[in-house]
C-alpha cells in the first residue's frame, strides 16, 4: 500500500501528469453526466441548422448542419470515444500480454512461432487493416473495438516478451522452477506482477491511439451510424468546413485535449511506476 501511495504522490507531483489527469477526469465526468445534462437523443434535431455557439439558449456550442445540439453530441460522444478507446486497449493488452508472455517465458519454437505470427500483423498498416475489418464485418461499436484491438496488440506483445525474457533468468524465477512451481503459477504470480508497470503505460497510450483511430474510421463514414462520437461529428462537419468551422472545431479540440491528456498521464505513469526514478 505504501508503495502505491508513493507512486501516486510521484504521479501528481509532476505538473504535466497532473494536468493530464485533471483533463481526463473532466472528460470522464462529461461522459458520466451526459444522460443527465442531455437526456434526449443527441442524434435528434434540436434547432435550426448551423446555429453559431453562444447565440441561442440551450445551445452553448451551437448546432450542426442537421440541427443537432453540438454540446449534447460532445458529451455523449465522450462516452463512445472513451468506451472504444478503453475497450480496445484492454482487449489488445490482454491478447498482447498473453502472447508475449508465453513467447518470452517458454522461448524456443514457441517463441519463434508466436513472434512470426506477430510480425504478420506488423507488416500490414494498422489503419488499413482496421478499415478492412470494419468494412468486412460491418460498422458497429463492437466491430470497431475488435478492429482496433487487432491492430494494437503486437506492440504490447513485443514489450511483454522482452520483459519476460529479462525476468526468465532471474534468481527468484529459477528458484520457483527448482521447487516445482507450475509454469502458470510462475507466470501469473511471479513474472507478470514484475512487468505490469510498462504494460500499463503502453496500454494507456494505446487508449489515445484507439481514440484517434476511431475518429479516422468515423471520418471515413465507417463509424456506428446509430451512435454519436467525436469522429462522426468531425466526419459530418467536413461538409460545411468552408463556411462554418465550429462543427469540426468543437469535437476536434475535444479529441486533441483528450489524447494529449492521456499521453501526458502515460508519461507520468512511466515515471511514477519506475522504482529507479522513485529513488532519485
Amino acid at each position: 500500500m505504501k508503495k502505491r501511495d508513493n507512486a501516486l504522490v510521484r504521479l501528481v507531483s509532476r505538473p504535466a501528469a497532473a494536468l493530464g489527469l485533471a483533463v481526463l477526469l473532466v472528460v470522464i465526468a462529461a461522459a458520466l453526466l451526459a444522460p443527465v445534462l442531455f437526456p434526449d437523443d443527441p442524434l435528434d434535431m434540436a434547432a435550426a441548422p448551423l446555429v453559431p455557439p453562444w447565440t441561442e439558449p440551450g445551445l452553448p456550442l451551437g448546432s450542426d448542419q442537421l440541427g443537432r445540439n453540438l454540446a449534447a453530441g460532445l458529451f455523449h460522444g465522450a462516452r463512445i470515444s472513451l468506451l472504444i478507446g478503453i475497450g480496445s486497449a484492454l482487449a489488445a493488452s490482454l491478447l498482447g500480454t498473453f502472447i508475449g508472455g508465453v513467447a518470452g517465458y517458454f522461448g524456443g519454437l514457441t517463441d519463434n512461432v508466436l513472434m512470426r505470427f506477430t510480425e504478420v500483423f506488423q507488416t500490414i498498416p494498422g489503419f488499413i487493416l482496421a478499415i478492412v475489418l470494419v468494412v468486412l464485418i460491418g460498422p458497429a461499436i463492437g466491430t470497431i473495438v475488435f478492429a482496433i484491438a487487432v491492430v494494437s496488440w503486437p506492440s504490447i506483445a513485443r514489450l511483454t516478451r522482452a520483459e519476460f525474457m529479462a525476468l526468465r533468468s532471474r534468481d527468484f524465477v529459477q528458484s520457483c522452477i527448482v521447487v516445482g512451481m507450475s509454469d502458470t503459477r510462475i507466470i501469473l504470480t511471479q513474472m507478470l506482477p514484475n512487468c505490469i508497470a510498462p504494460i500499463v503505460v503502453l496500454g494507456s497510450i494505446t487508449v489515445a491511439t484507439a481514440i484517434l483511430t476511431e475518429a479516422g474510421l468515423s471520418f471515413l463514414g465507417l463509424g456506428d451510424p446509430n451512435l454519436v462520437s467525436w469522429g462522426s461529428m468531425i466526419g459530418l462537419g467536413r461538409e460545411v468546413l468552408r463556411t462554418n468551422s465550429f462543427p469540426i472545431v468543437v469535437p476536434g479540440l475535444a479529441i486533441m485535449a483528450t489524447v494529449l491528456a492521456i499521453n501526458l498521464l502515460g508519461e507520468g505513469l512511466n515515471d511514477a511506476l519506475n522504482p529507479r526514478l522513485g529513488k532519485r
